[in-house]
């Protein structure tokens, strides 16, 4: 399991990747086709969304100030692994979960959840 959460820690946390200068093909290849995930908001958003989100900050990217810590990584099935953290930002500490696929193309992000902590 060591290398399984090592690998989803290099892919987390996806919506900061954007300034890494990585492609929409990049972000696009990760998501299955129905993926989702609530935000620390408690709002729902879809695929197209967060594919928008990350091409926005590609466009006019920012220093993004946030520590990701306390990694634990869980399997549900056979391909199926409940990746979880904490991400400290500055306004802001929430408790993250993502279930990620392992199929054959690479890692899938499938769902994600943010927490606010209090």
């Amino acid at each position: 399991m060591e290398s399984i959460l090592e690998e989803l820690k290099q892919l987390e946390p996806l919506i900061y990747a954007a300034n890494d200068g990585k492609t929409r093909a990049y972000f696009e290849s990760l998501l299955v086709a129905d993926f989702w995930e609530v935000g620390a908001s408690g709002k729902v958003y879809g695929r197209d969304f967060v594919l928008a989100t990350l091409a926005q900050r590609q466009a006019q990217p920012r220093e993004e100030l946030w520590q990701a810590f306390d990694f634990a990584v869980r399997q549900i099935e056979k391909e199926h692994f409940l990746f979880t953290y904490a991400l400290a930002q500055p306004t802001r500490v929430s408790r993250r979960a993502s279930l990620w696929q392992r199929t054959p193309e690479g890692w899938k992000l499938v769902y994600h959840q943010g927490t606010p902590v209090l």
